[in-house]
């Protein structure tokens, strides 16, 4: 763990205690540039935490809560007629930030959720014959409700696909409960946490991630990695592209925060899991999709 990683985890560890590894796996996901999706039960801290790291990185951030009757023009803006210029004018909406919270983003309709699509992507959004860039850093935080739960809708997969990692909270251990309900992370409120960089900060670590040396060898192996995926009869769609890019991205973060200027296969293994999980559909088997990813990675050999 590099110093950046550690004043981050000291200063969130003020209002959010525990989940030192999936803290540091939404920190990598952040330094790839890439969106994050948070899925978990109610009540076990996801909208504290996102909104703990926005302030932490000194990031804007605003909040979305995903409701079955929300827009899609309720998270980008709308155009509205002004009579006293006689023409329309484009009122920005909530997604214009460095960092958006979409809360409980699958209890809204697969229409909303594709309003996102394009801002994700490309960081744009196109309103009329006028294409709005968003200021970057730009960063999703998405959280998300497990599909057995009530009122929730599956996301589509291309908007799966669109999140460079998958992140699972799960419950607190019972000491780290013990110390919120006895108050030991009540020492500071939500609203009084400092940040500890700047967002030019943030932006340099992002770009020297982009540096990090990546050799021909991990790049094969990726592949090999991401093609067994496409293979596998325990799997009906594959990783896309799209994945094969966000593993060398989440490798390179990982290798940034281990202080090191090159990737070693041991950066993609760890990571497999919380990148291409999300990104493919099982046959239906019992199987879960973090064992049949864990089960590839045991299948394909390492040739450096």
């Amino acid at each position: 763990m590099n110093n950046f990683s550690k004043r981050l985890l000291d200063n969130i560890s003020k209002v959010f205690i525990g989940k030192e590894n999936e803290i540091l796996d939404i920190i990598k996901g952040i330094l790839a540039e890439g969106h994050i999706l948070i899925e978990d039960v109610p009540g076990v801290g996801k909208t504290t935490l996102v909104k703990a790291i926005a302030r932490t990185l000194d990031l804007s951030c605003n909040r979305i809560q995903f409701t079955t009757d929300l827009m899609p023009s309720d998270i980008l803006g709308v155009s509205l007629y002004n009579p006293k210029d006689m023409e329309f004018q484009y009122k920005k909406g909530p997604i214009f930030a460095n960092i958006i919270l979409a809360d409980e983003i699958n209890r809204s309709t697969a229409k909303t959720q594709s309003a996102l699509l394009q801002v994700m992507e490309e960081g744009e959004i196109t309103e009329g014959n006028i294409t709005y860039k968003l200021n970057k850093p730009f960063i999703v935080l998405a959280t998300e409700n497990p599909v057995e739960q009530q009122g929730v809708y599956n996301l589509p997969e291309a908007q799966l696909d669109r999140f460079i990692i998958k992140v699972h909270l799960g419950y607190p251990t019972t000491e780290d409960e013990l110390k919120i309900l006895q108050g030991k992370n009540m020492g500071i409120s939500l609203d009084e946490l400092n940040a500890v960089v700047s967002k030019e900060e943030v932006i340099e670590m992002q770009n020297r991630v982009k540096d990090i040396h990546v050799s021909y060898e991990i790049q094969k192996y990726i592949i090999r990695i991401v093609q067994a995926t496409r293979s596998s009869e325990k799997v009906i769609l594959g990783v896309s592209t799209r994945g094969s890019i966000a593993l060398m991205r989440i490798a390179q973060a990982e290798a940034l925060l281990d202080n090191r200027d090159y990737v070693i296969p041991e950066d993609v293994k760890k990571n497999a899991k919380i990148v291409l999980s999300h990104r493919i559909i099982k046959q239906n088997i019992k199987d879960s999709e973090e064992k049949i990813i864990e089960d590839i990675i045991s299948t394909i050999p390492v040739v450096i």
